[in-house]
Order: structure tokens, then sequence, then C-alpha cells
């Protein structure tokens, strides 16, 4: 008699983990449930912004696989716009809601992949029922944002509020778009993600593209007029907007995990062991952006919400479920980003993040250039290194240019993700060529002013 397996959530982590169980178990021996509240599976939301400005189309071109694909390809019920309400662990059963037809369902699991993603951090002004104000987080937000964009009257005053890697994105779009844009953030800077003075070279870059930057600003309300968003009110005033997008960061959406009795960590999202398993329950795996993981540096538990996390730990637990053994070690949280042709990476530790984690360490700043000086169109770039001390062992990096930048921090996460010293890296042998690089390649630059500081502190 065969199996079910049940996954709720039809994007990267759940559909994922269930074809890697369906290309390992056959129909006759696992029958694949999948609830989706939204309208789409399998699509990138990180290409929202890149839609919203024009540079893509969509929402197609952002889908992967369409749920039709997965319903006569891979023998998968999927089950679109139902909501799951409920999971009773003790009868393994899930109840779900149908959203458009009305009605409940109750179906029985065997095997239960929880993949219910995060949802956004909306603070209680944020709630309110005025149009033109807009999340960016799945397919869905980004068409009505487009739908608000073009109609009439078409806005001409957009303020993004939080600067993390959405609303700098967003607020690129949205300037690309031609409107008017002041982004709010509540803390000092923008791009909180790396360090102040790598931060401050982003800010710089927005400016010039004509984002009115408001930092240390925190927002306490959003007026109306007529229905539709009119101002964000702050505690200087004000500021006029005929579009407000919310760029406030994510919370792992744990709420039916939690009310269920599944373990939740400190970060507040489920805990899963290194093959996806929820501990202490039999048959329950959770991936994506609902989990806790290991940051390979701190050795501390992180939450960190990206589709390439959510991808490789849905696999993880697919190869699983199917009956092979996979395990997921822990991420280091890479990530790049752009600014108009500003180019932003960053991977491991950040100078805060090694300070709570009590390491002792050294910071260095390189100048350098993408190609070589004399090549046509040379341009700056700037690369930070956090190493242990006395070790040198690589804790982090950040890397802010203007081209051929922020894929370079791959080789520095190769780098960390090792355990490589600086010392070690000074003699990486990287590709060398006028074009892409000068001949001292600005991360072995950086790897020798690391070293030398090292040196310098140790007399």
């Amino acid at each position: 008699m065969a199996q079910r397996l049940i996954v709720i959530g039809g994007d990267a982590a759940g559909m994922s983990a269930a074809s890697q169980a369906r290309r390992r178990r056959g129909s006759d021996d696992l029958e694949i449930v999948v609830f989706e509240r939204g309208h789409f599976t399998s699509y990138s939301a990180c290409g929202i912004p890149y839609w919203i400005s024009g540079q893509v189309d969509g929402p197609e071109q952002l889908i992967a696989r369409e749920p039709e694909t997965f319903r006569t390809e891979f023998a998968m019920d999927v089950r679109m716009r139902h909501e799951v309400t409920a999971i009773d662990i003790e009868r393994r059963e899930v109840v779900a809601r149908d959203l458009e037809g009305g009605g409940e369902v109750r179906e029985h699991f065997d095997e239960l992949m929880y993949a219910a993603g995060a949802t956004p951090a909306q603070p209680p002004w944020a709630r309110t029922d005025a149009g033109g104000v807009f999340g960016v987080q799945t397919l869905d937000d980004g068409a009505a944002l487009r739908d608000w964009l073009d109609a009439d009257p078409q806005p001409r005053r957009a303020v993004v509020i939080g600067g993390g890697y959405i609303g700098v994105e967003m607020a690129e779009a949205l300037i690309q778009r031609g409107l008017s844009v002041t982004l709010v953030e509540a803390s000092d800077q923008p791009m909180s993600t790396v360090d102040s003075d790598m931060a401050e070279l982003v800010v710089d870059a927005m400016r010039g593209l004509g984002v009115t930057i408001r930092a240390g600003l925190p927002v306490t309300g959003l007026e109306q007029r007529d229905g539709r968003v009119s101002a964000v009110v702050t505690a200087e005033g004000p500021i006029p907007a005929d579009v407000v997008v919310l760029g406030l960061g994510v919370r792992p959406n744990v709420a039916l995990a939690e009310a269920a009795g599944l373990p939740i960590g400190p970060t507040g999202g489920i805990r899963v062991d290194r093959r996806m398993r929820v501990p202490g329950f039999p048959g329950i795996w959770a991936a994506g952006d609902c989990v806790e993981t290991l940051h390979r540096v701190s050795g501390m538990p992180v939450h960190v919400p990206l589709g390439t996390h959510a991808n490789k730990q849905g696999r993880v637990a697919g190869i699983n479920i199917g009956g092979g053994y996979a395990t997921f070690a822990g991420v280091i949280g890479t990530a790049v980003t752009k600014v108009c042709e500003l180019e932003v990476g960053r991977t491991g530790l950040r100078e805060r993040d090694a300070s709570e984690a009590g390491f002792d360490f050294i910071s260095v700043i390189a100048e350098s250039t993408s190609r070589a000086g004399y090549y046509p169109g040379a341009r700056p770039m700037t690369v930070k290194l956090i190493a242990e001390r006395p070790s040198g062992r690589l804790l982090g990096a950040q890397i802010v240019g203007w081209s051929e930048a922020a894929k370079r921090i791959d080789t520095l996460a190769v780098a960390l993700w090792n355990g490589m010293t600086v010392d070690d890296m000074t003699a990486l042998d990287l590709g060398y060529a006028p074009p892409y690089a000068p001949v001292w390649d600005p991360v072995l630059i950086a790897a020798r002013k690391a070293v030398d500081a090292l040196a310098a502190v140790a007399r």
C-alpha cells in the first residue's frame, strides 16, 4: 500500500523535496499531495524587483515549473489556493481550506514536509486597508504592485520602508519606473547586512541614482485619502506617498508548526537536524525559510532566508524521504545584490557578528580595480576581510565595486567554507588577464593586507 507525503508550501523547499522524493519512489509506492495557498509554484521571488522595473517579463519568466507540470510529469496531487490551517500530529492529518471554492478537507499523511516559508514583518501601523501599500514576497504581491503602478492615476511618489536587500532593490526598480523614491530606514544606515563602512558606499550609490535616504527614522503610521495611501508618518513629519513598499524583513512562518507542538529554536525557526528531520517527530520534515540552521563559522543557529538554502534543504529532505541519505551542512550567509551598476557581496560574519560570537579578530579594507588599471573599463573595488587572531582564519568578507565585484565573493565563500587562513589565501592560483583582473586580484591584495595586519598586531 502506498504511503502518503503531504507537502505544505509549493515553492522552492517544498517542491524540491517533493521532486526528489518522487524521483526515488514511484507513484505506486508514494502518493504526494501538495497544498499551496497562492497561485504559483516553484517561482523566483528574488526576481520580483526586476519584473517591477521592467527588466524582466513576468510573471511567467519567473516560474520554474507550473502546477500542471508537477501533476502530469511528477504524478503529484497539487492543490492550488489551498491553505493548511491545522496539523494533527497524533492523528497524522492536516486540515486545509479551499480559498476559492470554499469548504475544508482533512487529509492523512505518513510523511509531512513543512515548507511554509516566511511571513513579512508587519508592525501594527502597516496593517491598513488603504490601497497602495505592498509587501514584495510572492508573485501575487508583485502582480498587485504592478497593477497599481500601471493604473490611473499613475503614482509619482514612492516610499520604500526598510533598507535591506528587498528595500534597496525595490528602490532602484521604482526609480527605473520613473517615480520619485524615498527610502526610510529606522537604523542609522541601510544595508545592515554589511558593516557600516561598506554600507556607506552603497548609500552613496543610491543617492547618485536619485534615491532620497532618510536613515535613523522610524515610521509610526500611514495616512490615507479617499481609500489610497497618501503619506508615511514619521517623527520628523509626513513623507508624501502614492505607493508604499514594505521591506521590513521576514520571520519564519511557524504558526502551524508551533500550534502542533513542533520545536522552535532561538531564532524563531523550526529546529531540524542535518537531514532536515524535526527532532522527536518521526516522519516530520521541514526546510526553507521556516527553519533555522547552523552557521558554519560562528557555530550558532541562524535564520537566513535565501532561495539557495531553501532549494538545497528541500533537496536533502526529499532524498531522505525517498529512502536515500543526505545532509545539509549549514550556511555561511553568502549573498549578492546590486544598486544600478554597483555590486555588493558578503559572506560569513560581519564585525558585530564576530564580536557577538566571541572572536578576537582584525579587519582590513583594500582598494583595487576590477581589471588591470590600464585596461578600458577598469573600475574601483573595495574588499573587506575579517580574520581571527592570531590564527588568521577567515571569518567574513564583503565586497563593493562597480563591475566584476559581486561574484568574486564566491572565491571568498569557498575559502571561508573550507576554513582557510588569510595566509593560505595569498597563494590562491586565481585567473588573470587584463580584461578580467589586475595581476594581483583584489581578493589576493586584501588577503596580503590582512596578513600584514595580523603580523603588526603580533609584534
